[in-house]
């Protein structure tokens, strides 16, 4: 599944990556939510391979909204939700695939790389974090869940939501919460996980993830937007897991470490680019 919104080019890459896979045993379905460009539908009408659906909505659904009509369309028992600038690797869906069969996990987590605009590999501050904070698989992959690998993805979290493969029915047991436009992939997997369901880490790096000044979610950040709906997310989640006894990972809600250090990283770039540095500065000590 691929909700669509953005640069065409990276977006007719990212289709390609999925054409270019190994296996030969997938569908895509992408849905345009309006974007303003006649070049996607020509595009799309010249492909002739039957996998690739391309569908275009009526009304802009916005991020949320159209990820809650992918989930609808879901016909198979696993999906992606891919980013509609990012990259597989040709050897994607064999090896999730295989982890698949090998395990009864409810999200699927492969290892991935960073990438740019320009499709260089970085290493921006929020992804060193990420890493040294993150749980690491053995060889083969590992299959975590509880309260130990709640309160690690509450303190940093280190899973990248364009790669993950997840159990249809898991997803449309919780669904996307409407009521979020930044948190509601780590929303997701906090509810599929608090259910008892389970996370697989591969350490196979197979996925490009691409992070860029004109996503979403930078502008948000840099405005504050994405910091105010962070902390009322994790002020949630914090009371949410102290109800259920989970006292690390309420802990780890509370403090949101990674959430705050990613604020104050902005803070200069704030200052020089008018940015809401009130509001960054309140989610660094609040």
């Amino acid at each position: 599944m691929l909700p669509y919104y953005g640069d065409v080019e990276q977006m007719k890459a990212a289709v390609d990556s999925v054409m270019m896979q190994s296996s030969p045993h997938w569908r895509l379905v992408v849905i345009d939510d309006g974007y303003p460009d006649e070049e996607p539908a020509r595009w799309f009408a010249s492909i002739a391979d039957a996998r690739v659906v391309y569908l275009r909505n009526e009304q802009n659904l916005g991020a949320n909204g159209n990820y809650r009509k992918a989930v609808e369309l879901v016909e198979s028992s696993w999906f992606v939700m891919m980013g509609a600038d990012d990259i597989m690797a040709p050897d994607y869906l064999h090896v999730v695939n295989r982890a698949i069969q090998s395990s009864e996990a409810d999200i699927i987590q492969p290892g991935v790389r960073v990438i740019d605009e320009n499709d260089a590999v970085v290493r921006p501050l929020a992804d060193r974090v990420k890493r040294l904070l993150s749980l690491k698989p053995e060889p083969g992959g590992s299959v975590l869940g509880g309260e130990t690998l709640v309160a690690s993805l509450l303190r940093a979290n280190w899973a990248y939501f364009p790669s993950i493969a997840w159990r249809t029915s898991s997803v449309r047991e919780v669904g996307f919460r409407p009521d979020l436009d930044v948190a509601q992939d780590l929303g997701l997997i906090l509810d599929i996980l608090a259910r008892g369901g389970r996370m697989m880490v591969l350490p196979d790096v197979i996925f490009e993830y691409r992070r860029h000044t004109a996503s979403d979610s930078s502008v948000r950040a840099l405005d504050g937007r994405r910091f105010d709906e962070e902390r009322r997310f994790f002020d949630g989640e914090a009371r949410r897991f102290s109800s259920l006894g989970w006292n690390r990972a309420s802990r780890a809600a509370r403090w949101h470490f990674a959430s705050r250090l990613n604020a104050a990283s902005l803070v200069p770039k704030a200052i020089t680019r008018g940015g809401a540095v009130n509001r960054l500065v309140r989610h660094v000590f609040a």
